[in-house]
């Protein structure tokens, strides 16, 4: 038993350590969907700079947490694949390097957005390939032009809104979907600075706020939404074709296909001349600080990370709207992926700093008090923000 478990130990430890940075030799953690194309493109550069390049599949979940474990030591990888959310953590512990190589020439090829998204504290933390947000999803059958301003999807929704039939529902009460209400008219979670998010600066019941959320609430009054819709309800009802349009992302669209519904996408309509816009979620490559082979790792950036190339070839086996402006337009003939590239365009990124934590369950309370009735929205928002700033302090402490 004790041989077996000694035996346990030294495989765990030999395991790590083919995973870890080693001098002259590039380590990349990434999740399933990109280890194959990634394998594949950097063939090149190996054989270019007889470097070994390996790729190493780790789940989506678990590659932040163990890197936050395993880079102090030096064990932790060259490159991670990881979502820009990540980064004020990883940033405030050390553990990225800063992207501030790169030529103007090279950086003026990714949609501002995304470079927004990888940036904390004012500087680059990280080289994004992808992005997406929320847009409106409608069934062709029942909408065969979506709207594009909120009169219309009332008028529309209104409408369709009997025997059984849904104009426009969605899962209100989480923030993330609910949240183009907000920024619509003004909205925001923290204030932007040259310096990155104030976190004390929140924007969630400032005058616009309080008349997107009005907004939302009018759509109950209207007869279009219901109680009790949750995401499930949502998706269910627009796969068995008995809802209009909703707001969903392009993680959705395999089982809208499965269901054999005649969809299509569009951006979200405007709120009084102004654009609905949602969370972008961005993914992208960050380089491990404490590497032994920063010299080589600004070369593979350059040579492999940022490139048009690389993009396309992850496009092949995941399918994402591309970070690159020039990668997306090859593949912005895809008209789910115009249409979602459209909408994370008008988008503002999720905050990555660690402040954003209390925002994602005091604003699902709020929304709740406001979807039921029970409060009126400015009442709800200027509590919820005081009880968000009452917790970012108290974790300061």
């Amino acid at each position: 038993m004790k041989k077996i478990l000694i035996l346990s130990l030294l495989l765990i430890i030999v395991f790590s350590l083919s995973q870890a940075a080693v001098p002259g030799k590039i380590t990349i953690w990434t999740s399933e969907a990109q280890v194959k194309a990634l394998r594949e493109f950097v063939k090149n550069f190996s054989n270019k700079y007889g470097i070994p390049v390996e790729v190493n599949e780790v789940s989506f979940s678990d590659i932040k947490p163990k890197f936050i474990t395993s880079a102090p030591t030096g064990e932790g990888p060259d490159i991670i694949v990881g979502a820009h959310d990540w980064i004020g953590e990883l940033v405030i512990n050390g553990l990225l390097l800063p992207i501030d190589f790169l030529p103007k020439n090279v950086l003026d090829q990714f949609t501002p957005v995304t470079l927004q998204a990888m940036s904390y504290g004012g500087k680059l933390y990280g080289i994004p390939y992808s992005m997406e947000a929320v847009a409106l999803i409608y069934n062709k059958n029942l909408v065969p032009n979506p709207p594009t301003t909120y009169e219309s999807l009332v008028r529309i929704a209104k409408n369709l809104t009997k025997g059984g039939i849904y104009g426009f529902l969605y899962d209100y009460n989480n923030f993330y979907f609910s949240f183009p209400f907000f920024s619509a008219l003004g909205g925001y979670v923290f204030k932007e600075t040259p310096n990155g998010l104030d976190p004390l600066d929140i924007g969630l019941a400032n005058e616009g706020a309080i008349k997107g959320v009005e907004k939302l609430v009018n759509l109950f009054k209207e007869g279009i939404l219901k109680q009790g819709v949750d995401y499930q309800t949502t998706t269910s009802l627009f796969s068995e074709g008995k809802l209009g349009m909703m707001i969903n992302g392009p993680w959705e669209i395999d089982n809208i296909k499965k269901a054999k519904i005649n969809y299509g996408v569009a951006k979200l309509p405007k709120i009084d001349g102004k654009p609905m816009r949602p969370f972008v979620g961005v993914q992208g490559f960050m380089i491990n600080s404490r590497s032994p082979n920063i010299a080589i790792l600004k070369t593979f950036a350059l040579e492999v990370l940022a490139t048009k190339e690389l993009e396309l070839k992850l496009f092949e086996t995941d399918p994402r709207i591309l970070a690159r402006k020039d990668a997306y337009r090859v593949v912005s003939s895809n008209p789910d992926i115009k249409a979602f590239g459209a909408s994370a365009a008008d988008g503002i990124p999720m905050p990555n700093i660690p402040e954003m934590g209390p925002v994602w369950s005091y604003m699902g309370d709020a929304l709740t008090l406001i979807t039921s009735g029970k409060k009126a929205p400015d009442v709800a928002l200027k509590e919820a923000v005081a009880q968000i700033k009452d917790a970012i302090l108290k974790a300061r402490k």
